[in-house]
């Protein structure tokens, strides 16, 4: 389509499955001309988590249907697109397989280049795409699976500040959920349950704020939760609707300090690797939270730095980032062969070692 470029991009890393179609003409904002997302939350309801096995037939199934509604909300065919971008990693490798095969077969059935995209570079990326951050950026990528500070200073240059060394957040507020007999995904039902809560009522630590630097653990906060609900449980003799909504405002202020507290120390080493105030921007599930996002937006105003948060359907998974994280790669003449592989873990800064814990993704990269 001259010199625009138009890319399908397929996500399949975890429990939604996504399709979309975003075009960049030379000069002009890119637009995401579609973006479906079928998410399989009931599929796995029952089980009070995500089931990989589940999950990964899911999207086999949808995948198809995902490209095709794609296309027509686009009103695009696959005479008018220049690539194929799709998630290769990190993620549940059954789900990666599925997108990667499904790409495949697009790619060399409409003869068009195929281009492997970082699950975690997608959402890194994502600023450039809703608000044309120019790099170099500091980003806070913050999901179920992932949690790292990010020095953004390329499409394919990254430098991790610091990251959790346990659980993501998006992890502990799921085990929170289930804990308290909330429904999946936790976070928006812990950040409802919340709404109504006292948060100093529980004592809750702020893990490793005593120590320097901008690495994580939300591990023994998770503990330190099981124990004030089970003291609550033995003192009434059950859980009231007022325990849990002050079990949830207490564990998720908690989460916010340490975020805050981490995130005002990223910015300054930021600053001193690039000479550059921000600006900070936020991805992945968790950053729809609007406790943490006001948190990490007063942050950034103290610190003199822009705070870019794209909006809540573009910080879950979603395949518009994959589309542009595609069209980023495709510019730098990347492209992939039949040989792309699916990767459970795949770092972004493969200079720095790697970090300990094991989330729904994988090791933390």
């Amino acid at each position: 389509m001259g010199d625009t470029i138009t890319v399908l991009g397929l996500e399949s890393s975890c429990d939604d499955t996504g399709a979309a179609v975003v075009a960049c003409a030379p000069g002009a904002p890119p637009q995401i001309l579609s973006n479906i997302v079928a998410a399989q939350g009931d599929l796995h309801a029952a089980f009070g988590g995500v089931v990989p096995e589940i999950a990964a037939r899911a999207h086999v199934e949808a995948l198809d249907h995902c490209v095709e509604a794609a296309l027509e909300a686009a009103d695009r065919g696959l005479a008018d697109l220049d690539a194929v971008a799709v998630t290769a990693g990190p993620g549940l490798i059954g789900g990666v397989m599925a997108g990667v095969m499904c790409a495949k077969g697009i790619a060399a059935g409409a003869g068009l280049p195929l281009i492997g995209v970082n699950h975690l570079a997608g959402h890194a990326l994502t600023p450039r795409l809703t608000d044309g951050l120019a790099f170099p950026y500091l980003m806070l990528l913050v999901s179920g699976g992932h949690c790292q500070f990010l020095a953004v200073r390329g499409v394919e240059d990254f430098a991790r500040l610091g990251g959790t060394i346990d659980d993501a957040p998006g992890e502990a507020f799921d085990k929170t959920a289930r804990l308290l007999g909330l429904a999946q995904p936790g976070g928006p039902a812990v950040e409802r349950a919340a709404e109504g809560g006292d948060a100093g009522r529980f004592a809750f630590p702020r893990p490793l704020l005593d120590r320097p630097g901008c690495d994580m653990s939300f591990s023994g906060l998770k503990t330190a939760l099981l124990r004030a609900c089970d003291a609550a449980v033995d003192a009434r003799g059950g859980l009231t609707e007022e325990d849990r909504a002050d079990l949830c405002a207490g564990f998720q202020a908690a989460v916010a300090d340490v975020l805050a507290e981490k995130t005002r120390r990223a910015l300054a080493a930021f600053a001193a690797m690039t000479g550059a105030t921000g600006p900070l921007a936020v991805a992945g599930g968790v950053a729809a939270n609007r406790t943490l996002r006001a948190a990490l937006t007063a942050v950034a105003e103290t610190a003199g730095a822009r705070f870019v948060a794209p909006p809540a359907a573009l910080c879950t998974d979603n395949a518009a980032m994959i589309a542009w994280a595609g069209i980023e790669r495709y510019r730098l003449g990347h492209r992939d062969g039949m040989d792309l592989t699916a990767r459970p873990r795949w770092p972004l800064d493969t200079a720095a070692p790697a970090q300990l814990g094991g989330g729904k993704k994988g090791a933390k990269a």
